[in-house]
């Protein structure tokens, strides 16, 4: 196959370029078009429980949750939310809200009978709950925005907060945005500098921008066809221009580093390309690969969040791949010997066969069982802290205090008693005895973490039936319909977090519980949404591990190498757990990351994201290390030799490729949200501990343990590998 591409491109190589050019240049232009049609949302697990429970409320019960949450009145005047003028002010502001686009209805403290639970402690506010039209949370969002945007925070001499799911996801999405725009005009300079630098040459430095470009060009195409079909996250957008530039440099790097070595033999341009391509190129479709499957892993999770970025990382891969094996090439053909022209730093730009990589690989090989033991203490001893971890998701204390969503959202939990606008659903099904829907109500009710329950028959709360009065409930509310009964379920713990987990699950394990019952709401979509994660993760390692394995054996021939692979990358995302739980579920080292709201937990999607791309990015440049070490034990050298020389010829390659992928994941650590920051920290903590103590210590150090063993294979298996193994 590498033979035909070579032929192809010494042949045609100005055709070939050319023809990439008009390919990817199309796919570019008609893959912008999926940027309008992407989805901010995307987090539940709309296959749930709690799924359900929100299609039987909309379609049956004709009921949908606010969106938007108001708090009105004069603060820090007690009982000033019953006074006429400001009951007429707010009046006058939910008039003006009722006359924006997109707002289906409005209740709130004034038109549900004065509700004493709509009230804050000391009367100085009331709750305003905006319900808005629209099919898709993106629209629903647009309209929140507008809201914000056009509601001043005095008016007619009451003050507004605007809280709620709107307020707190528009507040997320628009301070991301800023953020990564903000990252972007950090890193980009400095990439250019580091790829100058890296490279050597002025020329050299623009090839990984081909293949990026490439790269990015050919995803979004791939990601509109998957847009016709399902939903896909703007976020996705993010690991796609990110993961672009950055196989980019790691594939060009390989190629021209490769390129430039067989230049320096006295191979002549065409033979250089075909060695080049034949081995280095090899290695780039089998890093390619292995990385693709790996992140194509997180499409067996439910939330359409994180398989928007299985089917990004799948499409970002096979398009860098591509483009680093013809366009780049292509190019190489056509430059020859001035891909080196304007030279920036002094020395060889050609890899030898001594230098500082190769000195580490002999000297750990003399010492490897202590090298072994000294660097697993220090990777366990990092991991440690993970033992300890808290998982939760994404709420208002992700933003920064200064934050209007954020000191709204901290106002509603210190003036309020519960969480009003964000209750628990129960719909029990039709044919259920009212005497068992009074005694499953009464048993809720008695939760030490229930304020009240709402059912037909009246309020319950600490088993007390009380009587439905306008000033105990939501009168108008409907509790029946189609024969099913609503119980509408007032808790006192935040609907996002570890207790809102434990209380739904409570409910749900109840023995009092009727047939059928099912239980929605915000709380409850928070833990079916933890719980699709946790059900599906271990098919997702499963999934990442058998790829591996498979690969690196079809690559290698070898049973132990792709074991040794999966163990080290295990080890190396263990480090980076423990470090992440040590620092942002504990924050510490704020003075770093800069400060932020401490929670106690650590975002379970954005350690997802960490360890599915991370794991990726390990395997990416194990490929690099054991194709140079293969190829010199191929060539009759011992094993210490072998490591050694593939060592020097490919850890420069490596640990120049993590230092600039770091240097643009470390960028996020400007954000003022601290999910982006954990990212930006833990994918560029893990890369840099992965090239230089893992790559650079263990591999040496177990490749020289193992000896002849570590290319043994049972006699089955290579006559398997004879066959289908990845050959030239």
């Amino acid at each position: 196959m590498f033979d035909r591409i070579a032929t192809l491109i010494v042949n045609r190589s100005v055709l070939v370029l050319v023809m990439c050019a008009a390919v990817f240049t199309t796919a570019a232009a008609v893959g912008a078009a999926v940027i309008p049609r992407m989805s901010g949302g995307g987090y539940g697990d709309s296959s749930s429980e709690s799924a359900r429970v929100v299609t039987i409320l909309e379609d049956t019960f004709q009921i949908t949750e606010p969106h938007l949450t108001l708090a009105i009145g004069q603060i820090d005047v007690k009982d000033s939310v019953d006074k006429p003028a400001v009951t007429q002010a707010a009046n006058d502001v939910i008039s003006d809200l009722l006359k924006t686009e997109g707002v289906a209805k409005i209740d709130s403290y004034w038109s549900l009978n004065k509700s004493s639970n709509l009230k804050s402690h000391d009367g100085s506010l009331a709750l305003v709950f905006v319900y808005l039209e629209g099919e898709t949370l993106d629209i629903k969002n647009a309209v929140s925005k507008q809201i914000i945007e056009s509601t001043p925070a005095i008016q007619d001499d009451v003050e507004i907060y605007i809280g709620g799911t709107g307020a707190i996801y528009t507040a997320i999405n628009t301070q991301i945005t800023q953020d990564i725009t903000f990252a972007e005009f950090i890193s980009i300079p400095l990439t250019l500098i580091l790829l100058l630098i890296v490279f050597g040459t002025a020329i050299a430095a623009g090839m990984p921008l081909m293949v990026g470009i490439s790269a990015i060009g050919g995803a979004l195409f791939g990601i509109w066809a998957v847009s016709l079909f399902t939903e896909v996250s703007v976020f996705a957008l993010n690991l796609i221009t990110g993961l672009g530039l950055g196989l980019g440099i790691d594939y060009a790097l390989l190629i021209v580093n490769r390129f430039r070595e067989e230049l320096a033999r006295g191979r002549d341009v065409a033979d250089s390309i075909r060695t080049t391509l034949k081995t280095a190129g090899k290695t780039v479709m089998v890093s390619g690969l292995t990385v693709a499957l790996t992140l194509g892993s997180m499409i067996v999770f439910p939330q359409s969040f994180l398989k928007s970025f299985a089917y990004a990382g799948v499409a970002v891969c096979m398009t860098a791949v591509l483009g680093a094996l013809i366009p780049l090439p292509a190019a190489l053909y056509l430059l020859g010997h001035k891909i080196d022209k304007f030279k920036i730093r002094r020395g060889n730009l050609a890899p030898g066969d001594d230098g500082a990589w190769a000195t580490i690989a002999r000297n750990v090989m003399k010492r490897p069982i202590v090298t072994t033991v000294s660097v697993l203490i220090v990777l366990i001893s990092l991991a440690t802290p993970s033992l300890t971890a808290q998982f939760s998701q994404v709420d208002d204390r992700v933003l920064p205090a200064s934050s209007e969503a954020s000191k709204t959202s901290q106002l509603f939990r210190d003036e309020f008693d519960s969480n009003e606008s964000a209750p628990i659903e129960i719909i029990i099904p039709a044919g259920t005895s009212e005497s068992a829907i009074t005694k499953f109500a009464s048993d809720v009710s008695l939760h030490e973490e229930i304020i009240r329950v709402e059912t037909p028959a009246g309020i319950i709360t600490k088993g007390q039936l009380l009587s439905l009065t306008p000033e105990m409930g939501w009168p108008g509310t409907t509790l029946e319909a189609a024969g099913m009964t609503r119980l509408r379920v007032i808790g006192d713990v935040q609907s996002r977090s570890i207790a809102a987990q434990d209380l739904i699950t409570d409910l749900r394990e109840m023995s009092s519980s009727p047939q059928g019952t099912l239980i929605g709401g915000v709380s409850a979509d928070f833990t079916d949404s933890q719980r699709g994660i946790g059900n599906r993760l271990g098919w997702a390692l499963l999934w990442v591990a058998v790829a591996t394995l498979i690969l690196l054996f079809l690559f290698t021939g070898s049973v132990l190498l792709p074991i040794k692979a999966i163990v080290l990358n295990v080890l190396s995302l263990g480090s980076t757990m423990g470090v992440l739980t040590w620092m942002f579920q504990n924050g510490n080292l704020q003075w770093l990351t800069g400060e932020y709201t401490v929670t106690n937990t650590l975002d379970t999607s954005t350690l997802v994201l960490i360890t599915i791309v991370t794991f990726g990015l390990s395997m990416d440049y194990e490929v690099f290390l054991l194709s140079r070490i293969k190829e010199e034990h191929d060539a009759g050298s011992e094993t210490t030799e072998s490591v050694a020389l593939g060592l020097q010829r490919s850890g420069r390659i490596i640990s120049a490729a993590a230092a600039l992928l770091a240097v643009v994941f470390a960028a996020f650590l400007t954000s003022s949200v601290t999910s982006i920051k954990m990212l930006g920290f833990g994918i560029a903590f893990a890369i840099l501990l992965d090239a230089t103590v893992v790559r650079g210590l263990l591999v040496p150090a177990l490749m020289r343990i193992a000896g002849r063993y570590n290319w043994w294979a049972p006699a089955p298996l290579r006559k398997l590998h004879e066959r289908f193994g990845i050959t030239d």
